[in-house]
């Protein structure tokens, strides 16, 4: 069986990383959303799971990503899980 020239994977072996930084991400998005659920039942069990998202995106991201570029990606995701915890418990 060849290949045919619409198979997009053959075409471009380097859009494995892509995907995989998308697998990643996406994990780490259905972990926030979990948390979220789970914070307005258990608090501490629901802010563990939170805690846990930016290492599960990180992981993923530090295959593609220079080492410089992770500081920044780092304090973004910290400064929005922040908002989003406060938002969380005064509602």
């Amino acid at each position: 069986m060849t290949p045919s020239q619409d198979d997009h994977e053959d075409a471009d072996p380097g859009l494995a990383r892509e995907r995989t930084s998308l697998a990643w991400t996406r994990t780490a998005l259905s972990f926030g959303a979990v948390g979220g659920v789970v914070l307005k039942k258990d608090v501490v069990v629901g802010l563990i799971i939170l805690a846990v998202v930016p290492v599960i995106w990180l992981l993923g991201q530090m295959a593609i990503r220079p080492p410089g570029h992770l500081r920044l990606v780092t304090a973004t995701i910290v400064a929005v899980a922040l908002v989003a915890l406060v938002v969380a418990v005064t509602r």
